[in-house]
């Protein structure tokens, strides 16, 4: 049971992320007259130094950067140039990387017979930690990291039973003691080493499985669509039924779910909200330029 009880106060990086969200809604709303830097910082309360120091904080770019790496048109030129994102970086003038990161993670799968039982056997700890985009749900097993679910500040019920529904039998305890070295391995760039993997345990259908499998092919600041995921796994007519595969993806970030754009090159839908998967995106343009 979810301890309604609990403390869900954020760090500093959790506030920073309720900022960088206004941001982007911001942003979002008036794309169509490219807002400049002060408009921005002062819709959402802040001074366009403050608002600078924010985004080079939280993802190590200027705001103006930033919004060049997520914005949709972006997205749109990078599919139709077949161009990844970190190439597109270097044509909206940022310096390049010396160093890519990107998290290296070994992952077994449930048998389907496992899988039917609905989690039966299964003891799954979790606990809410803030993260650079907002409140994160990690939930681990003795096997791996098994969930990771994302929630806004009032949801964090909703989050954890959209999870605990997919697994119905399992038993849920809440350990922050097990939780928190995890958590610092999945949000921690520098604790993303191939050396080192994040072990991660994939639980649903062979074909959802397989799908997950081709996501964690994506490399960091690339991206690829439906259709593409649909021919890698043999299966070119299944394009829907790969969106719905990706829309039940259980470990979000680390499982990069984010990086499947529609095949116009629209960012589509994100099961956590499209603001975060924006934020997702240009964080990440922010790890290739360091």
């Amino acid at each position: 049971m979810l301890d309604r009880t609990s403390d869900f106060s954020l760090t500093a990086s959790g506030a920073d992320y309720r900022l960088v969200r206004d941001a982007l809604r911001f942003i979002t709303e008036y794309s169509r007259s490219q807002p400049e830097v002060e408009h921005v910082a002062g819709a959402i309360g802040l001074s366009s130094g403050d608002l600078t120091a924010l985004f080079r904080r939280w993802c190590g770019l200027t705001p103006k950067a930033f919004l060049q790496a997520v914005t949709l048109d972006h997205a749109k030129r990078l599919l139709d140039q077949g161009l990844p994102l970190l190439d597109c970086a270097f044509e909206v003038g940022m310096s390049g990387p010396s160093r890519l990161h990107d998290l290296f993670v070994t992952h077994e799968a449930v048998s389907p017979g496992e899988y039917k039982t609905g989690g039966a056997g299964l003891v799954i700890f979790y606990d809410f930690v803030p993260s650079p985009f907002g409140l994160a749900l990690p939930m681990v097993n003795e096997r791996g990291l098994c969930g990771l679910a994302f929630a806004d500040e009032g949801g964090e019920m909703a989050a954890y039973e959209d999870m605990a529904r997919r697994w119905p039998k399992a038993e849920y305890r809440r350990d922050p003691a097990r939780v928190a070295p995890v958590a610092e391995r999945i949000f921690n760039s520098a604790r993303w080493q191939p050396d080192t993997p994040l072990k991660v345990f994939l639980i649903g259908t062979d074909f959802e499985v397989r799908v997950w499998e081709t996501l964690l092919g994506i490399p960091l600041g690339k991206a690829t669509t439906y259709s593409t995921i649909a021919n890698t796994i043999e299966k070119p007519k299944a394009a829907r039924a790969v969106g719905a595969a990706v829309g039940r993806n259980p470990i979000s970030f680390v499982v990069p779910c984010h990086r499947v754009l529609g095949k116009s090159g629209a960012l589509t839908g994100y099961h956590w909200g499209l603001t975060r998967k924006r934020a997702m995106l240009g964080w990440e343009a922010g790890k290739t330029a360091e």
